[in-house]
């Protein structure tokens, strides 16, 4: 009996959910653990005689479908952002007053969004 390797979609789907937040990189590992997943389970669907984690290799897959979400949402997040830089800086600079920073810890961004035009 053979082993599928889950091993490989399980760290790829963690850096996949690690990284969410860093620029599509979390995407590209989410999407690369689904491909050898898929590859995987379509040699235990071939002969599931030979193979005895088929049904791990298939939670993997769903581990990588999960982090390939979260980190499209990343993805959509960031994407945002860049393209409306002002409305996410003055976001950042709301939410950081509501979390306990002040306007003096908070000057210098006031200073930089007046730059652009965002104030």
């Amino acid at each position: 009996m053979q082993k599928l390797n889950t091993t490989l979609v399980y760290i790829l789907s963690v850096v996949g959910f690690l990284c969410c937040c860093a620029y599509g990189i979390g995407t590209v590992a989410a999407i690369i653990a689904i491909v050898v997943a898929s590859k995987e389970l379509k040699k235990y669907e071939a002969n599931p005689d030979q193979f005895v984690n088929g049904k791990a290799m298939k939670t993997a897959k769903t581990v990588a479908i999960v982090s390939l979400v979260i980190s499209l949402i990343g993805l959509a997040i960031f994407i945002a952002s860049a393209l409306n830089e002002c409305a996410f800086n003055e976001w950042i600079y709301n939410w950081s007053l509501d979390n306990g920073a002040s306007e003096e810890q908070l000057a210098p961004m006031l200073e930089e969004m007046e730059k652009a035009g965002c104030v």
